[in-house]
């Protein structure tokens, strides 16, 4: 079977807003992104805005045992579920199943502060580090920073109560959300699904280990096109998408008109070896069926090898594109870039666009496309 796989409903939330409009909005020349350069100096972040949480998690207890990164995801998935017209019917819930694209939690930063201080002097780092984390981490700590937690949450919180599956691996893991939710409803095997990510651009902790690695931008704000002549890095951003995606024959069923369709989903996991990349993008595009004129929102990171190979393989297979950095908006946001990227496709389909392509490189491994067209 191959059925036509349709977007009924969207909901995202990044340092740009809570509406579909506003990213919309920020597409537009002359936007100034949200960029605070203050907190966590000398890393600049795109902080997600201020959110009256009460209105997708009402329940005060449920809001304080999430940690940022559940609360924006929960706080998305209401707005897509409100989107899809199905925030008030329990038992079409019950049969929607759940994929989500997350990390793990945050950390017992004095725990880790300590644990970093002794290892300077340790004698043996290996025994060091063993013997402080099996008796520094409390075993709720670790419960606390479960991925599949977001899932529980958005299950507790609005009624998504179907099949459920989390996966983990930064940016890979948002395309592979999307990837296997609409292979299943493509091969019939389900009929509704709510799909995405979330993620904390400002913690301390993730910022530790993306500067180890050599991964972050830490002068002034510049396009993610501009930053490999300045050494390349990526700028944070915090961010919650979902999506309801059904079969266009369920969609109908329940009388809804689709926002769009999805076309296709692809995913590999090149080596950052030079020209692989580009290789790989250049024929994910073209097994894609993507026009050379297709709108493109990227997901570039700024990191700079994956940038400029990503730049070269878009200026080859898409010369007559729009193309529309996602990273100067709203930031890197890891496991929720490709959600975020598709959920504006679908708004810009919505408008009149006859196909978009999101692209999501990983600043370390995993590269995909998502190319989205009107609902036929």
């Amino acid at each position: 079977m191959a059925r036509e796989v349709v977007v009924t409903g969207l909901g995202i939330v990044s340092s740009v807003g809570e509406t579909v409009e506003a990213h919309l909005s920020a597409l537009e020349p002359g936007f100034v992104p949200n960029v605070d350069t203050t907190t966590f100096a000398p890393y600049p972040v795109h902080p997600a805005v201020h959110l009256d949480w009460d209105k997708q998690i009402p329940k005060k207890s449920d809001q304080r045992q999430m940690e940022p990164w559940q609360r924006l995801g929960v706080y998305s998935a209401g707005l897509a579920l409100e989107s899809a017209g199905v925030k008030a019917d329990a038992a079409l819930k019950a049969r929607m199943h759940l994929i989500v694209a997350a990390g793990g939690g945050e950390r017992d930063y004095a725990v880790d502060g300590q644990i970093l201080t002794g290892l300077r002097s340790a004698a043996n780092h290996g025994v060091f580090l063993n013997e402080r984390l099996m008796s520094d981490l409390r075993p709720t700590l670790f419960l606390a920073q479960l991925s599949n937690l977001l899932a529980g949450n958005i299950s507790i919180v609005h009624g998504v109560t179907g099949a459920s599956r989390t996966f983990m691996g930064e940016e890979s893991a948002g395309v592979d959300a999307i990837r296997i939710a609409h292979a299943r409803i493509a091969a019939g095997q389900a009929e509704f699904f709510l799909v995405g990510g979330s993620y904390n651009g400002e913690r301390a902790d993730a910022h530790l280990i993306y500067e180890m690695g050599g991964f972050y931008w830490k002068k002034a704000f510049r396009s993610v096109w501009e930053r490999p002549a300045g050494g390349g890095g990526l700028i944070p951003g915090s961010a919650g998408a979902f999506m309801v995606l059904e079969s266009r024959e369920h969609a109908e069923a329940r009388g809804v008109n689709p926002i769009a369709a999805i076309a296709g989903v692809s995913a590999e996991r090149t080596r950052r070896e030079p020209g692989a990349l580009r290789a790989s993008l250049e024929a994910q595009w073209r097994a894609l069926g993507a026009s050379r004129q297709a709108v493109v929102l990227s997901g570039a990171t700024g990191v700079a090898q994956p940038t400029a190979e990503e730049k070269a393989a878009l200026h080859e297979v898409a010369p007559g594109a729009t193309i529309h950095p996602l990273g100067d908006i709203i930031g890197h946001s890891l496991e929720a870039q490709a959600p975020v990227g598709a959920i504006v496709a679908a708004a810009l389909i919505a408008k009149g666009a006859p196909e978009v392509v999101v692209t999501a490189v990983g600043h370390w491994r995993g590269d995909g496309l998502i190319r989205l067209t009107p609902a036929a």
